[in-house]
């Protein structure tokens, strides 16, 4: 069904939200997003002296072990209520589409083929929705790649942040302007995952130095932050951000170029036949449900 005041006649993805979001669940996953943000950026914020009464050097353990409880937390908030038994079978066909598509680049030479349907399937389906999916996606590509490690929470979070933020871009951009709006998304959250990824596992690196570049790159504890943080952007510039951040950048270009108008006319029509947001209402008299929706 096509949303009544969009004179071009196109459904918008507000109308297909295959997660419904609620006042609390909104809440949750804000305040979810807030700690696992501290979470990546730990490092340029607590200043841990080498000193054994402090418990400053065990900061990223704990982090690497509150980090999926927090995902789980958000995922039985969004699914409460809030995910019916069509939103599954799309989130499931979807995640096992983008486990599949994985394999074929994997991040080599930057080149990730997982990107560009999260960012089709939480323009489509909604931020609720593109945050689990997100999750689900990274965690089934993980198993079936044999990614699994101490990265991986990490990656499903900032999975999920891609999926929720087209999710939440303007509803009424349609046609080319759409599709120049999520390849300019798509660029700009192919450098924030390689960012904050290499912030991740950044201060775990120890004697980090290049040919090209004088003095270390590592991190320092208890250095001042402005210090550290230039460290840092070095080691992305010169590590990361002109090779595979760049590669993952033109992969999700190209692939909402190509294959994005015709994907995106796909999951809508998929969202309009599966009805979401409508429940099932049964006349007396009738022996045949129609929907109302909810």
């Amino acid at each position: 069904m096509s949303d009544p005041s969009d004179p071009a006649g196109h459904a918008t993805p507000s109308t297909r939200g295959g997660v419904r979001v609620t006042t609390r669940s909104a809440l949750v996953l804000t305040l979810a997003s807030i700690a696992g943000l501290l979470m990546f950026l730990w490092p340029l914020l607590v200043a841990v002296e080498p000193q054994s009464r402090q418990h400053g050097p065990d900061a990223p353990f704990v982090f690497l072990g509150i980090l999926p409880i927090i995902i789980a937390v958000v995922l039985a908030e969004l699914t409460e209520g809030g995910m019916d038994a069509k939103a599954l079978a799309m989130l499931a066909v979807l995640s096992a589409i983008n486990a599949a598509l994985r394999p074929l680049g994997a991040g080599t030479a930057g080149i990730e083929t997982v990107f560009f349907m999260l960012v089709l399937g939480g323009r489509v389906f909604g931020p609720g929705f593109g945050f689990v999916l997100g999750c689900t996606s990274l965690f089934a590509s993980a198993l079936l790649t044999a990614g699994v490690g101490p990265w991986l929470p990490f990656q499903m979070l900032c999975s999920a942040w891609i999926g929720m933020g087209a999710g939440l871009l303007p509803r009424r951009v349609t046609g080319r302007r759409e599709i120049a709006m999520l390849v300019a998304y798509g660029i700009a959250v192919a450098y924030l995952f390689g960012f904050l990824m290499n912030l991740w596992f950044w201060p775990f690196v120890a004697g980090v130095e290049v040919g090209h570049h004088e003095g270390s790159i590592s991190y320092v504890p208890g250095a001042p932050l402005l210090e550290n943080l230039h460290r840092f952007v070095v080691f992305t510039l010169l590590t990361s951000t002109f090779g595979w951040d760049t590669g993952r950048a033109i992969t999700n270009t190209l692939a909402l170029l190509v294959v994005g108008p015709a994907l995106l006319a796909t999951l809508r029509r998929a969202a309009t036949k599966a009805a979401f947001d409508e429940t099932p209402v049964f006349d007396e008299g009738r022996r045949t449900p129609h929907t109302e929706s909810s």
